[in-house]
């Protein structure tokens, strides 16, 4: 699910026809597919790229760069063999770095558009992985088990009883770990997600959430099974995202 952010002043989704019986988890959803392929895809493709961007885009490549470089080194160098779901794969670099290391990749993202971008881009030969792409939910019980979930920015537009949810969901096909990361409640994301809420909801994109990290340890923690690993905020001026990874209690 390609959630990540591209406005950091962004605050609330698209208006959505909510249908009977869906879930928030589901409207959310449905909003990023929407936005992603659409308004964000071309400025999503040059975020992921070497196209000149603003100073502001530039401090978030930066910093997504450097998560990304964070979430690769806490798997295991050796993963031949193994399947790893990447969980909102966007225009696919974190996948094919991946499966770099010998991994059997499920790439999976609610944008198509920027599944086919991925596509495009992958290398040919990825030494002894692959990656496998797919354009829809990363919840879609389908796609199998998995050694290895990452996540990256991909939960941030969610509330934290959804982003929970979803986790603990993964966590049922997930024999390993689960990578994740979230937007720190931070004074500053605080004070631009509340005055982001007097805008029109036609001048708005995706909302990142920020999340106390405290209850949501505390929500994480009543998932039967698993415990809390690692956790690593990265920084890098416009972009606040911190890494947090579930392990499989033995």
């Amino acid at each position: 699910m390609a959630t990540r952010a591209i406005d950091p002043t962004s605050v609330d989704p698209q208006p959505v026809d909510k249908k009977a019986g869906d879930t928030t988890y589901d409207a959310r959803r449905q909003a990023l597919a929407i936005y992603f392929d659409s308004t964000a895809k071309q400025a999503w493709i040059d975020l992921t790229s070497d196209a000149k961007v603003s100073g502001i885009r530039a401090t978030v490549r930066a910093g997504r760069e450097a998560m990304r470089e964070l979430l690769v080194g806490w798997l295991p160098q050796d993963l031949r063999r193994t399947r790893v779901l990447d969980a909102g794969c966007g225009t696919g670099a974190l996948a094919v770095a991946v499966a770099c290391k010998g991994a059997d990749v499920t790439a999976v993202d609610v944008a198509g558009g920027l599944v086919e971008v991925a596509r495009e881009r992958a290398p040919g030969f990825i030494g002894h992985g692959k990656v496998r792409w797919h354009a829809g939910d990363m919840l879609d019980e389908d796609h199998g088990r998995f050694a290895h979930v990452v996540a990256m920015d991909s939960l941030i537009h969610y509330a934290p009883e959804d982003l929970v949810d979803a986790v603990e969901e993964l966590c049922a096909r997930t024999s390993r770990s689960i990578l994740f990361t979230f937007a720190p409640h931070t004074r500053l994301l605080g004070a631009i997600h509340s005055v982001g809420k007097v805008f029109p909801k036609s001048d708005r994109s995706p909302a990142i959430v920020p999340i106390c990290e405290t209850e949501l340890r505390a929500r994480l923690g009543r998932i039967a099974g698993w415990k809390i690993g690692r956790t690593q905020r990265v920084s890098s001026g416009f972009y606040t995202s911190q890494a947090l990874e579930m392990v499989r209690r033995e």
